[in-house]
């Protein structure tokens, strides 16, 4: 159950996040608007393999990139030139599926053992999200519409789902039964019923400032959903927790004085990533406590958690650079945090009853094995 209230805060006592690697290779990419060229260097997409070893990128200098973390290089033999920019990426758990889409790409979905890619869609689509269990890929499209194909077929499974504007974010639900979405730059929020395509509730905003692409989350359970949303005719600075049947808000909110430009929830739902200019804070979601606030030399554009959530990587709005910062100890210390560490260790979903229960056991096995030992 989400906090009620904000908790005292690390508050504004900032640091700085020094990174541990900066990748370096994308370049400088242009956009040509009729007889106007405008240059831009931020890096689109980044996304962790799910052993933590490896990261893939993607850009407008048409390339999809791969790292090597432990090296801080990148692979090149693994590296893809497209016939266009990159908009959207990820990898799926299971590590077996890269899928990239972007302006004039479409959706591609590779295959990394085998190296087959396919196409699934020919249009523009805007931003991608991968199932939990590997078997789906939803897409989102620049022409008011979301889909949702199986990654093993290619078969469209479910869509046309009609969004309010161009698609900027799109999120199954960890049992792949509800799409959430936020279209036309954040203004509209919308769940739907994937097996009935049925709308089943949408919130929009009255604010019409375009350009934001940020990500949506779900919770655990899929009782609700997490994301950047403004009440008012202004730039989101709030980040709302809302209850996924009814889209009312849940607990406090994370707050920001600021625009907030990137957004990111770890897969257990214990840390929160949030960006503003030149910054970045850390929270414990259920509790709502500010961990820590960092400075950033430069404005982050993409935010995310590494799988065992030790590291937090970002990109800039000024340069083609990928940080990747430890997070640190002092933060994954604390008792907010230290269900991921559990998680981590590898005693997934075991607390509790079910901890206490596995200690005794080993103790009496323990026990009857010295007793054993003894009479022998």
């Amino acid at each position: 159950m989400a906090s009620s209230s904000m908790q005292p805060d690390a508050a504004e006592n900032r640091s700085i996040l020094t990174p541990v690697m900066t990748l370096e290779g994308h370049e400088p990419w242009k956009i040509t608007h009729y007889d106007r060229h405008e240059e831009f260097k931020y890096i689109r997409c980044i996304s962790y393999s799910p052993d933590d070893k490896q990261m893939i990128s993607g850009s407008g200098d048409k390339t999809i990139r791969r790292w090597d973390l432990r090296e801080g290089k990148e692979i090149k033999k693994a590296r893809e030139v497209c016939d266009n920019r990159i908009d959207a990426m990820g990898v799926s758990r299971d590590g077996r599926w890269v899928v990239a889409a972007g302006y004039t790409l479409g959706l591609n979905v590779s295959e990394v053992k085998t190296g087959i890619v396919r196409t699934f869609y020919i249009a523009w689509i805007t931003c991608i999200d991968i199932s939990a269990d590997s078997a789906l890929v939803a897409g989102g499209s620049h022409h008011r519409t979301a889909w949702i194909w199986s990654l093993d077929t290619g078969e469209l499974v479910a869509g046309p789902f009609e969004t309010l504007g161009s698609t900027t974010s799109v999120r199954l639900s960890e049992d792949s039964r509800k799409l959430a979405v936020s279209s036309n730059w954040g203004q509209y929020l919308q769940v739907w019923d994937v097996q009935a395509q049925k709308l089943l509730v949408q919130k929009s905003t009255p604010s019409e400032h375009f350009g934001l692409e940020l990500p949506v989350f779900w919770t655990t359970k899929d009782k609700a959903i997490v994301a950047a949303f403004t009440f008012t005719d202004d730039f989101p600075t709030t980040i709302y927790e809302f209850d996924a049947s009814t889209l009312k808000t849940l607990g406090a909110p994370f707050k920001h004085t600021e625009k907030i430009n990137g957004l990111a929830l770890s897969s257990d739902c214990v840390l929160l990533a949030s960006s503003s200019d030149h910054l970045i804070k850390l929270w414990a979601f259920e509790s709502r406590q500010l961990l820590a606030s960092f400075d950033i030399p430069e404005s982050p554009k993409t935010l995310v958690l590494s799988p065992n959530s030790r590291q937090l990587a970002y990109t800039t709005c000024d340069d083609t650079k990928i940080y990747i910062c430890n997070i640190p100890v002092n933060i994954l210390a604390r008792p907010s945090t230290k269900k991921a560490d559990l998680r981590h260790a590898g005693l997934l979903n075991v607390c509790g009853p079910a901890l206490s229960f596995i200690c005794t056991a080993l103790l009496f096995i323990t026990v009857q094995c010295n007793t054993s030992f003894r009479a022998s």
